[in-house]
């Protein structure tokens, strides 16, 4: 039984639904990410309702327990599959965290800090794509959109074994930007915001 995979599996989980946005919001007196602007608790919203500083933390914060994780696998010297699961099981707590009823974020920020650390030619292709679309369109859930597509392309392309499993991440990814994307259908989505 790979005791040592398992475990790090669920301090991955763990460790991802730990809510950087409503810790933050919380020690700095604002109001809980998931009852005002978006309801996402995630960077954008929290520019939105506290402003940049506050922002800036919280996506340093849920990119960093994105990297760490996958820092520990590799400590361990974990096969790619058991990696890629890592990076699904840190993107997971953040979405649907135990500690904050299963209320999360959408896993931008996460996920990149992730992939990054698994293979840093996938996080340079999904930042690239990232800044390129919200330089463009001025709106971060489409540029969440579009980086989350890009990774099963650089995926295959730079670590074939793990395309699968990121696929089926890239795909919950999206799925999770569902209102966002009704919201770009009907012209009605915010610039500068409505993503992680």
């Amino acid at each position: 039984m790979p005791v040592i995979e398992i475990t790090v599996l669920i301090f991955a989980y763990l460790l991802g639904s730990i809510s950087s946005a409503i810790i933050i919001c919380k020690l700095m007196g604002m109001a809980d990410p998931r009852e005002v602007g978006s309801h996402n608790p995630g960077a954008t919203n929290v520019l939105r309702i506290g402003g940049r500083k506050a922002a800036i933390l919280t996506f340093a914060f849920d990119v960093l327990k994105g990297v760490i994780p996958v820092l520990v696998a590799k400590y361990f010297d974990f096969s790619i599959l058991w990696l890629s699961g890592v990076v699904a099981a840190t993107f997971l707590g953040h979405c649907l965290p135990i500690f904050f009823s299963f209320q999360g974020g959408k896993g931008v920020a996460t996920a990149f800090g992730a992939l990054t650390t698994m293979n840093w030619q996938i996080g340079l292709v999904i930042l690239i794509v990232w800044v390129i679309v919200f330089m463009l369109f001025r709106i971060s859930s489409l540029a969440g959109i579009s980086s989350a597509s890009a990774i099963p392309i650089a995926t295959w392309y730079f670590s074939v074994e793990s395309v699968l499993p990121m696929t089926i991440m890239a795909l919950l990814m999206i799925w999770r930007h569902q209102d966002n994307i009704k919201g770009l259908l009907s012209g009605d989505e915010q610039r500068l915001g409505g993503s992680d």
